[in-house]
């Protein structure tokens, strides 16, 4: 395995939750449905702890968590676009649309947090020794939060879109309901959505 990508990886990896923390502050200015901010406000605090166990990671492989590099920038930039995006749907005054947007930015999001947290893991099986355990500690205590993040917001996004077209919405989502944190579980929790209309 290459080591300076895997130091990118994680350096990328700790700017994302970062952005990630912007991200969801701003969704939560833009949520109406009381549940879905219940569910954001949750995941705010668990991605909070994310740039926490990442710092970490970085400081136990004596890596600067504070390292920039081109790539640190971009997915930085990335970051504040969702959060920019945000802001101008909540300056149009359409409360409904701006959560929208949030939705679709918070999608957008995790589902790079989540390909993040794929890569990582894979590269703890490939490791060896304190970089094998610091990797797969981490992985163990944040991969199924971050799948919950992005499937079960995928579905509330669904839904929303849905009952902002006039059609029937099943609120919460299935995807919660359920507990989904599998792109399996995902679907079937999607296709029993569309068999209820």
């Amino acid at each position: 395995m290459e080591s300076r990508r895997l130091n990118e990886l994680l350096l990328q990896a700790l700017t994302h939750e970062k952005g990630g923390v912007l991200v969801y502050q701003t969704a939560l200015q833009c949520v109406v449905n009381e549940d879905l901010r219940e569910e954001w406000e949750k995941y705010l605090d668990e991605t909070e702890d994310h740039v926490e166990i990442l710092t970490e990671a970085c400081q136990a492989l004596d890596l600067d968590p504070d390292q920039s590099s081109p790539g640190t920038r971009i997915v930085k930039h990335l970051g504040e676009a969702l959060v920019e995006a945000m802001e101008m749907a909540l300056g149009s005054g359409d409360l409904d649309a701006a959560q929208l947007v949030a939705c679709e930015c918070v999608v957008l999001a995790e589902t790079k947090d989540h390909l993040n947290w794929e890569l990582l893991g894979q590269c703890a099986e490939k490791s060896t020794g304190e970089r094998k355990r610091v990797l797969a500690d981490a992985c163990d205590e944040v991969g199924d939060q971050e799948a919950e993040h992005l499937y079960h917001t995928k579905g509330w996004c669904r839904e929303l879109w849905l009952e902002a077209l006039g059609m029937t919405a099943v609120l919460p989502p299935p995807e919660e309901e359920k507990n989904v944190t599998t792109a399996i579980g995902a679907s079937r929790a999607e296709q029993q959505s569309l068999q209820s209309r």
